[in-house]
Formats: C-alpha cells, sequence, structure tokens
C-alpha cells in the first residue's frame, strides 16, 4: 500500500477531505484503487498479480453460488466502496451482506458508497500489501461492526479469522471454513496456496 499525496495546501500535515470529496476524487481517478482509513488516511492499493486475482475471483464465486442457492443478500467484488460506521471507506476483496439490511438502504446510497458495513469480509493478502496494515484494515472492520472476517495471507499459508467481540484465531492451511451463524451452511475448503 501506498500513500497519496494530494498537493492541497489546506493543511501542511493533513488534508481533511468531506465524503463528497473523496467520492469525487475515486470517481475522477478511476484507474487508482484509492481508500481511506478511519484517520482519514488515504491509501493507494496496487494491483494484485495473476495468482491473487484468480483466488480472489474463485472465493467470490463460491461464496456467490452459496449465496444464490440460499438468496439471503448480496454479495460485492473489490470493486465495491463501503462507508464504514467507524469513518472508513473501505473495499474488501469480497464482501456480503444480509438482504434485511441492504434492503433498508435507500436507492441514492446504495449507487454511491453504501454507508453500511458489511457483514462478512475477506481480504487477500497479496505481495505488496503490508501485514500490519492489513491487519489494522481487519480490526477496522469488527470496530465498525463486521460479523465475521477471513484474512488470508499467502505467504505464510495462513488464514486469520476475525470474530465480532473476540480474539483472531489463527489457521495453517489447508483448513475447512465456515461461515458460522453469518452465512450459515457456507462452508470453504482453502488448500495451501502456489508457491
Amino acid at each position: 500500500m501506498t500513500l497519496l499525496t494530494l498537493p492541497l495546501q489546506v493543511n501542511l500535515k493533513h488534508v481533511d477531505l468531506t465524503d463528497e470529496q473523496f467520492y469525487q476524487l475515486c470517481i475522477h481517478n478511476p484507474d487508482l484503487k484509492i481508500e481511506r482509513t478511519a484517520k482519514g488516511v488515504l491509501l493507494v492499493m496496487s494491483p494484485v498479480g495473476g495468482e491473487n486475482g484468480s483466488q480472489e475471483a474463485d472465493f467470490i464465486i463460491d461464496l456467490g453460488i452459496w449465496n444464490r442457492q440460499n438468496k439471503l443478500g448480496k454479495v460485492f467484488s473489490s470493486s465495491t466502496m463501503f462507508k464504514l460506521p467507524g469513518g472508513g471507506d473501505r473495499s474488501p476483496d469480497a464482501a456480503w451482506i444480509e438482504r434485511s439490511r441492504w434492503e433498508r438502504l435507500p436507492p441514492e446510497q446504495r449507487q454511491k458508497f453504501p454507508p453500511i458495513a458489511p457483514d462478512f469480509v475477506i481480504e487477500l493478502r497479496s505481495r505488496t500489501d503490508d501485514l500490519e496494515l492489513l491487519r489494522e484494515k481487519m480490526q477496522e472492520y469488527m470496530a465498525s461492526g463486521v460479523k465475521l472476517g477471513w484474512m488470508f495471507n499467502p505467504q505464510a499459508q495462513q488464514v486469520e479469522i476475525y470474530r465480532q467481540g473476540q480474539e483472531k484465531e489463527v489457521r495453517s492451511l489447508p483448513t475447512e471454513l465456515s461461515g458460522e451463524t453469518v452465512l450459515p451452511g457456507f462452508v470453504l475448503s482453502v488448500s495451501r496456496f502456489e508457491d
């Protein structure tokens, strides 16, 4: 992850952007994947390589198939930016929101960056992702109300499981993951990542 520096003379230490200004920054720079932490720090995300992109797609496919069979919510790709209740604007690699929560949002809020925390998120660490920054992102999700999150770390052949109000659990790969009560009946078998 790289910080995006904006040449603005507002304040030498910090640039405060309104939600609308941040939205416009993202819309006017479609080639950049920009996120904003709860503290207002802007991050430019590097594109991922082929292996990570393929694995990310597999996770979305598996989640999408489960969701089509159960019709319990909405699945979102890594292109979706969520305006989290904790103040950050984040794009998980995959996300899911329970249907009634999604349907309570007015249509205009669904069109921009939805002001809602997903119920479930997946993050897949790429070679360019700083592990501690990714862990901070997972903690930000939990603080914003995400109920279950999986952070895959191919470099360590592990997955970190984040649950609301609990310590993270770390498992070595291969493993089988359960969607627990958040995604009832969803099971994901994860092999070791290719070196």
